[in-house]
């Protein structure tokens, strides 16, 4: 028992240490501009996840899945909805990544378990505990002092928190395992970024005519480094009680955060640390209740 639970820390660690540096990997390949990361990081993917289904003989159950969600109209509609979700959350943290808003991309990660709550409450009726009222509270006071005081939404931060935490529900309507629904949500998009990755080619400007051979190595390994965290993240939550993998989550930010302040320079104002102030309160709040009620 001891040695799973070191395991699963070790996978879960693991997976979110991948995704606290992942700004780093899109920010190194930033001659590369974002909509093409984001079809090359959903070719490769798609590629990486069938070679892997292919090593774990796990075909058969991939095909019997797959057939199973095309015969349910409303598990079809869910999946291309999962998979325009992702989409748009992929593209948009490549793009702030490479925009120079890493900070706001940490806090719409931060945000990201308070709005899944909201949510939770509206689309699944579920109900509020005082401590998740209150964390919830505060996570609105701290977008308010960001508004408040800068005059503007800090809407990359909000359109993170809500597209994933879209994308969480979503999933929970999708009775499918997690290298199913990788595959098919990044199956769904692949045609379409081919067909983009296509029309650059003609226009002369892809990165494959353009850029340098370390560059290209880079955007084929988009689907390995897209996979990879997923995986461990996976095979730790199964060995890990629920609050445990609640507290890790806010790893990632926090690295990310981090790497935005102080490799990328980017500004971190009395603001910011005002905002971040009561967010970070709010999930403080928001990890004694997962605590209470496990």
């Amino acid at each position: 028992m001891e040695g799973s639970f070191r395991q699963g820390i070790i996978y879960s660690l693991t997976a979110y240490l991948l995704w606290g540096i992942l700004p780093i990997y899109w920010k190194t390949l930033g001659s590369v501009q974002a909509f093409e990361i984001l079809s090359n990081r959903f070719i490769w993917s798609c590629v990486f996840v069938w070679v892997l289904i292919i090593a774990s003989g796990k075909v058969k159950s991939f095909l019997a899945e797959t057939q199973s969600i095309l015969s349910n109209r409303q598990q079809s509609l869910a999946m291309l909805a999962a998979a325009v979700t992702i989409s748009f959350n992929w593209g948009l943290f490549i793009w702030a990544v490479n925009d120079g808003r890493i900070v706001e991309t940490s806090m719409g990660y931060y945000i990201n378990p308070l709005v899944s709550i909201v949510f939770g409450v509206f689309f699944l009726k579920e109900r509020l505990d005082t401590w998740q009222m209150a964390a919830v509270g505060c996570a609105v006071i701290g977008v308010g002092t960001m508004l408040w005081n800068l005059g503007q939404l800090p809407w990359v931060s909000v359109s993170l928190a809500m597209s994933f935490a879209l994308y969480g529900l979503i999933k929970k309507c999708l009775a499918v395992t997690t290298m199913t629904s990788i595959m098919l949500e990044t199956l769904l998009i692949t045609p379409l970024a081919i067909a983009y990755e296509y029309y650059l080619s003609l226009e002369g400007v892809s990165a494959y005519q353009t850029a340098s051979t370390g560059m290209l190595i880079m955007l084929a390994c988009a689907g390995i480094v897209t996979a990879t965290p997923l995986l461990f993240f996976t095979a730790g939550a199964k060995l890990l009680p629920l609050k445990i993998v609640g507290f890790l989550q806010y790893i990632a930010p926090t690295i990310s955060l981090l790497i935005g302040v102080f490799l990328y320079k980017e500004s971190f104002t009395s603001v910011h640390m005002v905002a971040f102030g009561w967010i970070w309160f709010g999930l403080f709040l928001f990890t004694i209740s997962q605590v209470k009620r496990q």
